[in-house]
């Protein structure tokens, strides 16, 4: 069983940006981050495949943040910036436990095997 762990949330005023880390216990490969904010549907928000580094963003966060990986460490990066106050929610970092298809870039729920327990960003206008 892998475990991931985030960190970096917190509170930051619009415009402003944040950088949130996710550290797997273990093997992983595909990964990627959700974001659910309170009464809405958990949502994509950008992954990245196991390799080539390649990347998949949601349409509200397209050009604003930036999803990396550091595989020997097994982190997965998300550089926010401009950030609005509809960001506001808790991102869970995820992870897929299959080696398949390691070029794509995972978008959908069902597709991630390992979450973390989340963490809040709120950002003030």
């Amino acid at each position: 069983q892998v475990q991931l762990v985030e960190s970096g949330g917190g509170l930051v005023q619009a415009g402003g940006s944040l950088r949130l880390s996710c550290t797997a216990s273990g093997r992983t490969f595909g990964m990627g981050w959700f974001r659910q904010a309170p009464g809405k549907e958990r949502e994509f928000v950008a992954g990245i495949s196991w390799i080539g580094g390649n990347t998949n963003y949601g349409d509200s966060v397209k050009g604003r943040f930036t999803i990396s990986r550091d595989n020997a460490k097994n982190t997965v990066y998300l550089q926010m910036n401009s950030l609005k106050s509809e960001d506001t929610a808790v991102y869970y970092c995820a992870a897929d436990s299959r080696a398949t298809n390691p070029l794509v870039a995972r978008t959908a729920i069902h597709q991630y095997d390992f979450w973390g327990q989340g963490t809040q960003v709120t950002v003030s206008s």
